[in-house]
């Protein structure tokens, strides 16, 4: 087993060579806080304690993706962090997920089962200081077809084709939107107040829809 740990601005562990049955155990352990967010993949594994930079840019980031619901009236279900696993394979916690064109197979279920149930249509990755190169393997393997990702600079749009994440211009969740432009959003959010910045990101989605 090998360790890489990188503290600032955020904790994260690196470890390989970690078992399916250490990984569920950890899962476990850790159930009781949500300071730790874990991705497995293929015997690696990432702890990461975020940090309140991380943690505002993916609150900003979901709360975009309910104004879009809501000025183009579709259903969603957000399920936040929920824990999503492939036995024995990957296991990962994204920062925000949703369900929208999938919606009516998961409404209801207290419990999700990738190998029954459909995975989330869209998830969110903030990712400032750690690399998702692990994180977009593990929502591959899941069948995730959209992967909205912040590093801090950029935000991009990434559809999943033949296995492997291409970055588009286009969401299939939000068609017909020029969403890359939530990029200058995010930009300016550390001069904004929380409210201002999603009521001023609304007031784009309805004049981008009137057009």
């Amino acid at each position: 087993m090998t360790s890489q740990i990188l503290m600032q601005p955020q904790e994260i562990v690196h470890l390989s060579g970690i078992s399916w049955h250490t990984y569920e155990s950890l899962l476990n352990e850790l159930s009781t806080t949500s300071r730790f967010r874990l991705t497995y993949y293929r015997g690696n594994l990432e702890i990461m304690a975020p940090s309140p930079e991380h943690e505002r840019y993916k609150k900003i980031v979901g709360r975009f993706v309910e104004a879009l619901a809501e000025e183009l009236e579709l259903d969603i279900d957000p399920l936040g962090s929920t824990t999503f696993k492939r036995p024995e394979i990957s296991g990962g916690e994204p920062d925000e997920c949703f369900y929208i064109k999938n919606i009516k197979f998961i409404q209801g279920k207290t419990r999700i089962n990738l190998e029954q149930d459909p995975p989330p249509d869209l998830v969110v990755e903030i990712d400032i200081t750690s690399s998702s190169k692990d994180r977009f393997a593990v929502y591959a393997e899941m069948g995730v077809p959209e992967i909205w990702r912040y590093d801090g600079n950029v935000f991009t749009i990434n559809i999943l084709e033949d296995g492997k994440y291409i970055v588009v211009d286009e969401s299939l969740a939000f068609p017909n939107l020029p969403l890359t432009e939530i990029s200058n959003f995010l930009k300016n959010s550390g001069s904004k107040k929380y409210l201002e910045l999603v009521r001023e990101f609304r007031d784009w989605v309805r004049s981008q829809i009137q057009e």
